[in-house]
């Protein structure tokens, strides 16, 4: 296996900056997740590492090695696709085996490979059958196994659920996460679901137009978002925004005019910010409460109630708010469409965003979060 590196990696289509000035250490053995919304520049990204674009600019290092003029044949990496890209005529086997074959390695160490292959995947009494002959779990599972038999030093995985329903999706992430468990491979997957990114990686790398907006652990991101667009991806339903305006600050709190003529101070380090500044607070759904002693209450009505069993979730108009405000509730909760309602806002639950993006440190540490 193999660790990855990318030094001030620019991808230009033209005149159009595709990637731009990414900096990223891929640690040997890690799972890395490549998240962001479509035309963020991920999939281009994972190209680049393969080998099936070019660098504009940059280096490219896998192990010690600088790649960037090397085939993708010679990388020692594999890559799993959006599509299956089976061949119908062929087995399970021969489709596992067919790179191999090209390469001309021995017909042993092809059956050693794809029968091995074949265990770690559940595919043994599968290597039979044609590609039409099996479900679409088994069929991707067939692609990653082709990709196993290469022995690559990095794995590739180009968004390979996309094409599975739901319950699929939910199976194949817990197959693929348990299969890098097993190899102690080097991953990179790469993901507009942001559900896949927060379970599956051991490092997420969120990616904001061309750029890598915040590097780092799964629930880091979720609590500790360094600019609104990673607060507004991650998490699931998104998190909340308010648009205010800074009453005072300091390095240890900062005082908010909120809409309704309130007022709330956040532990939050403001040393950056001045009097009268436009600021965002945002604040999750599950952090609202009504409860809670210290909390901040604002009044509004209800719009939609999601019910989801486990759950409910409540949007709300909320007067001087635009746009809908989503809480999320215990899924006993008889609140009806239509309903007057209070809820509060925690100041230590809160972030507050400058008008560039950037997040204000907050001071509030989560409770048993291994950061």
């Amino acid at each position: 296996m193999a660790s990855v590196t990318l030094r001030n990696v620019y991808k230009r289509f033209g005149d159009a900056e595709v990637t731009r000035n990414v900096n990223l250490d891929i640690q040997d053995g890690e799972f890395v997740v490549f998240v962001g919304p479509s035309g963020c520049g991920k999939s281009t990204l994972l190209r680049m590492i393969a080998g099936l674009e070019d660098i504009s600019e940059g280096d490219l290092y896998i192990g010690q090695e600088r790649v960037n003029d090397k085939p993708p044949k010679d990388r020692e990496v594999g890559m799993v696709f959006q599509s299956y890209a089976l061949y119908p005529h062929m087995d399970v086997a021969e489709n596992m085996a067919f790179g191999l074959k090209l390469a001309s390695v021995k017909k042993g160490e092809i059956d050693r490979r794809v029968n091995d292959a074949a265990r770690l995947l559940q595919l043994d009494n599968l290597l039979q059958r044609k590609p039409k002959d099996l479900s679409g779990g088994q069929r991707q599972r067939v692609a990653i196994g082709r990709t196993i038999v290469r022995e690559p030093a990095v794995f590739l995985f180009d968004e390979p659920l996309s094409n599975l329903d739901a319950s699929l999706r939910v199976q194949m992430r817990i197959e693929i996460s348990g299969l890098h468990k097993r190899l102690g491979a080097t991953m990179i997957y790469v993901t507009h679901d942001q559900v896949e990114a927060m379970t599956m990686a051991d490092k997420i790398v969120a990616l904001d137009n061309g750029a890598i907006a915040q590097v780092g652990k799964p629930l880091e991101l979720y609590h500790y978002p360094a600019t609104r667009f990673v607060a507004g991806f991650i998490g699931s339903p998104k998190m909340n925004f308010i648009d205010c305006d800074v009453v005072a600050a300091n390095s240890q709190e900062v005082t908010v005019n909120l809409p309704g003529a309130m007022q709330m101070t956040l532990p939050i380090n403001g040393s950056a910010l001045s009097e009268g500044e436009a600021v965002t607070l945002g604040i999750r759904p599950e952090h609202f409460s009504s409860r809670d002693q210290g909390a901040v209450a604002i009044q509004g009505t209800v719009n939609v109630v999601e019910r989801l069993g486990y759950q409910t979730l409540v949007h709300l108009d909320i007067e001087g708010i635009d746009g809908i405000i989503t809480m999320r509730t215990e899924g006993t909760n008889p609140v009806q469409e239509g309903d007057a309602v209070a809820i509060g806002i925690k100041p230590e639950m809160c972030h507050l965003f400058r008008q560039d993006g950037t997040a204000c440190p907050r001071l509030f540490k989560e409770p048993c979060v291994d950061l």
